[in-house]
């Protein structure tokens, strides 16, 4: 895959879920009870519970990996949340190839909902690993 400054990743969207928000918040461990108790949420004053952000972390990882394939790492997620995710709404990842140097790109990442921008970044990524034949495609590098 050739890839160079300027390049736009297809937008991912993503339907915003009570239970893509609960098992979210559950994978990592983030117990806090406005990721799962819509009151607990709503005495806190949130109209109802909202993703957490590792769970957005997560989502940024899969836009970019499902983008570039599996013979790259991401190095570097580095991401600012801004408009909750709250359920019943629908998230957009977009992306662009903002530098290409030494076998790394980097590529900036925004995620829009119903009231704005929920996630803005940057996504530092090796373009190339050179796996044993056959080693890409084992369950240890993630193949799907």
């Amino acid at each position: 895959m050739t890839v160079r400054v300027g390049d736009e990743l297809p937008p991912l969207r993503i339907p915003i879920t009570r239970t893509l928000i609960v098992s979210g918040a559950i994978a990592s461990r983030d117990y806090q009870d406005v990721h799962h108790d819509a009151e607990a949420a709503k005495e806190k004053g949130s109209p109802d519970i909202f993703m957490n952000i590792l769970t957005t972390n997560g989502l940024v990882g899969r836009y970019i990996t499902d983008h570039f394939g599996p013979h790259v790492r991401l190095q570097k997620v580095a991401i600012r949340l801004g408009a909750p995710n709250y359920p019943g709404d629908e998230m957009v990842l977009t992306g662009q190839v903002t530098a290409v140097t030494d076998g790394t790109a980097e590529v900036s990442v925004t995620g829009r909902n119903g009231i704005g921008n929920h996630v803005m970044g940057k996504v530092t990524l090796r373009l190339s690993l050179d796996f044993p034949h056959g080693e890409a495609d084992s369950p240890q590098r993630g193949a799907r």
